[in-house]
């Protein structure tokens, strides 16, 4: 479905001669093939969907690091560029949840592993990661989980 919806995006932004977009969803289909690379030698066919998710999560949080570099650096112009490519990639993401559902969503991981203490820590990331991928910031999770466990 994910790269279905990347083939058509890019048709579209070609036809409507959207420079921007072509090459933010071009660079997407990039970093696709780089993971179904990595995939088939491991013994897959191609990355799942959950890799592809954390793919563009990772994308995101890059680009918010070189906004945050070039505003530093007053270079609003290039600190623009990169917030439209934002734009872009989240529009293949899942809906994000918000740091209240992220909230009630780990207390339910928690109870469900039985998670004790922060050295349980592993077990509820690894569900979270599993079911979640693309739909939270794993980097809030982490505060999130470690205030509940503490």
């Amino acid at each position: 479905m994910l790269r279905e919806d990347l083939q058509n995006a890019l048709k579209e932004a070609m036809k409507a001669k959207n420079m921007p977009e072509v090459n933010a969803v071009r660079m997407i289909i990039a970093g696709l093939k780089e993971k179904d690379v990595e995939a088939r030698g491991k013994g897959k066919k191609q990355a799942e969907d959950a890799e592809l998710l954390a793919m563009m999560q990772s994308m995101i949080k890059q680009r918010n690091e070189s906004i945050k570099l070039y505003n530093d650096g007053n270079r609003p112009d290039l600190a623009q560029k990169e917030q439209a490519e934002i734009v872009i990639i989240e529009k293949f993401l899942p809906k994000q949840l918000n740091e209240a559902e992220m909230t009630d969503v780990i207390k339910q991981v928690i109870t469900q592993t039985g998670a004790q203490s922060v050295k349980d820590m592993g077990k509820v990331m690894g569900s979270l990661r599993g079911t979640y991928a693309g739909q939270m910031d794993f980097g809030k999770a982490s505060e999130i989980i470690k205030s509940l466990l503490a």
